[in-house]
């Protein structure tokens, strides 16, 4: 299983799309942190409170926990490390090396969680780094005391669950493109309409953006599962992606 991880690290490395991946969350964490510690405090129109104002509780848990937004990197890294198996008709050569597919699959959800950890630091640093500047140059940057570092933490593990989701979801569809917009549509049309419609809007705590949004507590959410309820539930999605994504790759013919 060891060699079947390196090997998979090897494969990762020695293409430049991770790197692209990384810059884009990156980017998005540091964006997110400017953009909300810029809006703090700020009055919306018609006068309604906003962004909870720089040096409060509130806002220094909201922009420390938007690094989780980045996480949908994490899930296009996981996907394409699954699927460039198959777009590139690398996947018989490799199951032809190590016929039991199941490990291929299991080295590859290791590989990719465990690449996941240090981007996952890089772009919670970036967060941080962000942060503490433009809400010192307002006069408050927030100190990184023990309910900041477990917003830090609870984001951070957003970012690893997406990456082991995103190889699981790249298992079960294998069409690149498809798994990656099927992917984008869901998070960014699906589950913000089932979260805006109020017949159906229970239903949203039980799903992965809700358990994200239960997980980093966002002050914005509708009615969600305590944190370690999300923690759960989306390492429960993670599991079950990686279940499925496994089986089907075991059972089906490589095309």
């Amino acid at each position: 299983m060891t060699a079947l991880v390196r090997a998979e690290w090897t494969k990762l490395l020695t293409t430049r799309v991770w790197i692209g991946l990384v810059l884009g969350a990156c980017l998005m964490a540091g964006g997110f942190a400017a953009l909300f510690t810029g809006l703090a405090g700020a009055e919306q129109n018609g006068g309604q409170p906003g962004l909870p104002a720089v040096g409060t509780p509130q806002y220094e848990e909201i922009v420390f926990s938007v690094a989780a937004n980045a996480s949908v990197f994490l899930l296009i890294l996981g996907i394409i490390g699954m699927t460039q198996e198959y777009r590139h008709r690398t996947a018989t050569p490799t199951f032809l090396t190590t016929p039991r597919r199941g490990r291929v699959v299991a080295a590859k959800l290791l590989a990719y969680a465990a690449a996941a950890v240090p981007v996952a630091l890089l772009v919670l640093a970036v967060d941080v780094v962000v942060v503490l500047l433009y809400a010192g140059a307002r006069g408050a940057a927030p100190s990184l005391d023990g309910d900041n570092l477990r917003t830090l933490g609870a984001a951070g593990l957003v970012l690893v669950v997406f990456a082991v989701i995103g190889v699981g979801i790249g298992a079960l569809l294998r069409n690149q493109v498809g798994a990656i917009v099927g992917s984008l549509v869901y998070l960014y049309v699906v589950e913000p309409i089932i979260s805006s419609i109020g017949a159906i809007q229970g239903a949203y705590k039980w799903l992965p953006g809700g358990a994200v949004q239960a997980i980093t507590s966002d002050f914005q959410a509708p009615e969600l599962l305590a944190p370690w309820q999300g923690v759960v539930l989306l390492l429960g999605y993670g599991l079950v992606a990686a279940l499925l994504g496994s089986l089907l790759a075991v059972r089906r013919d490589v095309v």
